[in-house]
């Protein structure tokens, strides 16, 4: 949730209430229960954590940032927009102590991705401590609702919660830099009318929801004075994964349409939460994702398209989406159309999505149980998309989430995809061959 709509006060007694943003109410119209809306985060530490002191420290955290504490409004059935009702404090709290077991990490990284928090509970995110025995350190493992939140409003509710654990303040960081509008690369990629590939099918299994997978990877190299950033290089890593399985599974060759987040939003305490992110799509002719494509020349190609998109304004998810949740009819109806156009517009949906989070600005210091050693974060991969690929730097490593529908791929598949991004982004590096 963002401050397009300020908190409006209600009589005595009763507490502010925010319509759903765009962003908020698409997501919120298109919930399904095979494949919930959830952002999965953790957070890896070397040591380990006092209960009392992080339940103490996240209660402060909220504290700071109230528009975290909402939950959603029971609406009438002719009522014309879904509302966040701003609490007074926690429903519940959000953090919970695992017992120490064998696999205990693995079981909260499924739950994390096939039980999303309620939104009729404030705040719609959960925060669970994992320890296993035999290992060192332990795991933040936080569930967020897509709904409510994106996942650097989440990181920005986790980073004061750390220094309010530790007694550090910290200088806050800036915001993302951002290039001036740039002029129309000379070649734009595809028309916005011309229907993209979908990732081509793998075998997927007999269980739904998502699967995923997380790696740790090197960050890929660049020459000095290159007009690309890593963000470009991860683009177009992307983009040649994604045509090499479609060849591989003998799919017709289409364009690529990748859709990127970009972040403007300040990073220090003032940071809005909720979801703040708006999203731009990048375009490749199959011709410039061929097998025998020259990569120094893509990356330079992808650089200007990349620029010119971060530097345009753009409403969150587009004018015609704003059109769509004008609220006009009661909601009921507006989700049912949604829902329908979704399906209808599924075959000229975005090929696959490409988050990169980006250099960790916080380093989530947590006092004596150490600062971050890895950060994973992994977006919704429900379909027609169906997969996901999710970056964050920590400590000079960059760490991915690759995340797929289970209705699409199987965990082979999952496999798969991640050795040939593997591969695809090391050939990006200034010190390939």
């Amino acid at each position: 949730m963002t401050a397009t709509h300020p908190a409006r006060p209600y009589a005595a007694g009763r507490l502010p209430r925010v319509p759903f943003p765009v962003v908020d109410e698409v997501d919120r119209h298109c919930a399904q229960d095979a494949e919930p809306s959830t952002i999965h985060i953790e957070v890896h530490l070397p040591g380990r954590l006092d209960e009392d002191r992080l339940r103490a420290a996240f209660a402060a955290s909220l504290a700071r940032f109230p528009r975290a504490l909402m939950r959603e409004w029971p609406r009438g059935p002719l009522a014309r927009r879904y509302e966040w009702e701003l609490t007074d404090g926690p429903d519940r709290d959000p953090v919970t102590f695992l017992p120490p077991a064998p696999g205990a990490l693995d079981r909260a990284r499924a739950a994390s991705l096939a039980v999303a928090p309620p939104l009729t509970l404030s705040p719609p995110l959960r925060v669970e401590v994992v320890e296993e025995p035999g290992r060192e350190g332990c795991v933040l493992v936080f569930t967020v609702h897509h709904t409510a939140l994106d996942g650097p409003a989440c990181l920005r509710l986790a980073a004061t919660a750390a220094e309010i654990y530790s007694g550090r303040s910290l200088t806050a960081p800036s915001a993302p830099a951002r290039p001036a509008a740039a002029p129309p690369p000379r070649h734009s990629g595809p028309s916005a009318l011309t229907r993209p590939a979908r990732v081509a099918a793998g075998i997927p299994g007999t269980v739904a929801g998502n699967g995923q997978l997380l790696a740790e990877l090197p960050v890929p190299r660049r020459e000095r004075g290159v007009p690309y950033t890593v963000n470009d290089q991860l683009m177009v890593a992307t983009a040649l994964t994604v045509a090499e399985w479609n060849r591989r599974q003998g799919a017709t060759e289409r364009p690529l349409r990748i859709t990127m987040p970009v972040d403007d939003r300040t990073r220090g305490p003032e940071m809005p939460i909720g979801n703040g992110t708006r999203l731009v799509e990048v375009g490749f002719d199959a011709a410039e994702v061929a097998a025998d494509r020259d990569i120094g020349g893509l990356l330079r190609l992808t650089a200007e398209r990349t620029r010119a998109l971060k530097g345009q304004p753009r409403p969150q998810l587009g004018r015609s989406t704003s059109l769509l949740t004008t609220p006009l009819l009661p909601v009921a109806v507006r989700a049912a159309y949604t829902r329908g156009l979704r399906v209808l517009a599924g075959p000229w949906t975005s090929t696959t999505l490409l988050s990169n989070v980006g250099r960790i600005p916080y380093p989530l210091d947590f006092g004596d149980a150490g600062s971050s050693q890895a950060l994973w974060i992994s977006a919704p991969a429900r379909m027609p998309r169906g997969l996901t690929f999710t970056t964050a730097s920590t400590n000079g490593r960059l760490h991915l989430a690759l995340r797929w529908s289970r209705t699409l791929l199987g965990d082979e598949d999952g496999e798969a995809l991640l050795a040939l991004f593997t591969r695809h982004l090391a050939a990006t590096s200034s010190e390939a061959p």
